[in-house]
């Protein structure tokens, strides 16, 4: 697993480090049940403390993104999105789409906006 961690980085080290797996689980560089590095591991690999890596996975388990098993590891949950995840998943989008309204956009440029950022994703291979 290819994670770094950007000292100049204004964002907290577990927010990259957790930032950085979500990015590598949807581009499908970690599959379902595959399973993540120990937290000694990751930390020791990544010069961080044994907490710092241990917030990030705990972060990834409340989004539903990992499942952490105790004495056996933590691996990549399935990517099924219940009504209580649609609806935690629709709050940073909608908190978004108020910041682009508060700027000044019209509904058809943000339309735009996120039809864009969809199409990248799926160039990238991350949909």
């Amino acid at each position: 697993m290819l994670l770094t961690i950007d000292p100049a980085d204004s964002r907290p080290m577990y927010q990259q480090i957790a930032d950085g797996v979500r990015a590598l689980i949807a581009s499908g560089g970690l599959k379902e049940g595959v399973l993540l590095p120990p937290v000694r591991q990751l930390a020791n690999d990544l010069g961080v403390n044994l907490n710092t890596v241990a917030t990030a996975y705990r972060e990834l388990q409340d989004e539903g993104l990992l499942v952490i098993r105790p004495g056996a590891g933590c691996v990549v949950a399935a990517r099924k999105v219940s009504g209580v995840q649609s609806a935690t998943l629709r709050k940073p989008l909608r908190s978004a789409l108020v910041q682009f309204v508060l700027a000044g956009l019209s509904p058809k440029q943000i339309r735009s906006i996120v039809d864009q950022e969809l199409h990248k994703l799926v160039k990238e291979g991350k949909l």
